[in-house]
Order: structure tokens, then sequence, then C-alpha cells
């Protein structure tokens, strides 16, 4: 068997910064202490049961102390908070200094003005590489804020233009491109 060929870290970096991603910050409290950290591999997992997935590296303090209290609040970012972004991305001690939150239904903190916020417990954890799979169910959710969401590509923050937006084929009809088994129905 021929050996793989070897992928050079930056080049594997630069290309998947070409997937513009949402960024999160995912938090926890424990023994009343708040923590969190900025996340970008977030995505919904299952509709039935409800199950959303991201990926913490095995390093983060911050992903032992969500394992540790197994539940997490994924609070999804506006385009304004880049600096809050900034913040859980940072190795800053107290990332929640002057960071206003108030607890989830399950004792997690919610970001205040995050456009919205999906409340969790830890469903499973499984290895991936230098990182870990986490599977959470979802419990609660709140309200959606009307916003644009912070997105991340080519290693810098960007946003939505408003005028360049356009609507998915499919969002007139959400339920039913959800229970399609094929996307060429709606493309």
């Amino acid at each position: 068997m021929a050996a793989e060929p070897a992928i050079d870290p930056r080049v594997f970096r630069n290309t998947l910064g070409q997937f513009c991603t949402g960024i999160t910050i995912i938090t926890t409290v424990d023994d009343g202490t708040p923590i969190g950290f900025a996340c970008q591999s977030f995505a919904a997992l299952s509709l039935d049961p409800p199950l959303v997935l991201f990926c913490p590296t095995k390093a983060s303090r911050s992903w032992a102390a969500i394992e540790r209290t197994g539940r997490f609040c994924v609070n999804v970012l506006a385009e304004e908070q880049q600096d809050t972004c900034a913040r859980f991305g940072s190795r800053e001690p107290d990332k929640f200094a002057g960071i206003d939150w108030t607890p989830s239904p399950l004792g997690s903190a919610i970001i205040e003005n995050s456009l919205a916020h999906v409340d969790c417990t830890l469903e499973s954890v499984h290895d991936g590489g230098d990182h870990f799979v986490v599977y959470g169910r979802v419990h609660a959710m709140s309200e959606l804020r009307d916003g644009r969401p912070l997105l991340f590509h080519r290693g810098q923050y960007t946003a939505i233009e408003p005028d360049k937006t356009v609507p998915a084929p499919w969002r007139d009809d959400l339920d039913a491109f959800l229970t399609s088994t094929s996307l060429d129905t709606w493309l």
C-alpha cells in the first residue's frame, strides 16, 4: 500500500478557509463561573432527535469545563460582535470580563445581543484527530433576533451584503425540503 502524500498544514488551512463559516461562542457555567470559547466548527446534526455538533480542540480548558458540567449553550454571533469573538478566541483568562450574559434554562451562559442561542446537554463525544466531535441534545432555543451573522472567510471577518443576498429555492417550503430525498428536486 502506497504512503499517502503529506498534506501541508498551511495549505490545508488556506484551502478550508475558502469555506465561509458562521461564528459561535460555546459556553457553560462551571461552579458559578461562566466559561466559553469561539467556535467555527458548529453545525446542525439531526432534527429528530434535535442534535447539534461542535468540535473543540483536545487541549481546550473551556472544553474540559463543558465536559465536566455536561451542558453547553451555543451563542450565534451577530456581525457587530467582532470584539466579543476576538475576546473568546484569545487566551484571556477571564473571557467574560465586560461581557453581559444571563443564565440559560439549563444554566449555561447566554451572551447578550447574540442572534440566537441553543441550550444543550452532552449527548456523545467522538475522536476527531486533534479535536473532539461533540454531539449535543437541544433542550431550548431563543427567539430569533433581527440582524446579520458574523462570518469568517479567508482568515478574516466578513458579512453578508444585504443587496446581494438571494433566498434559497427551498425557503418557502422548508419542511418539504428537509424531508425530500434529493436536492435535485430543489436545484
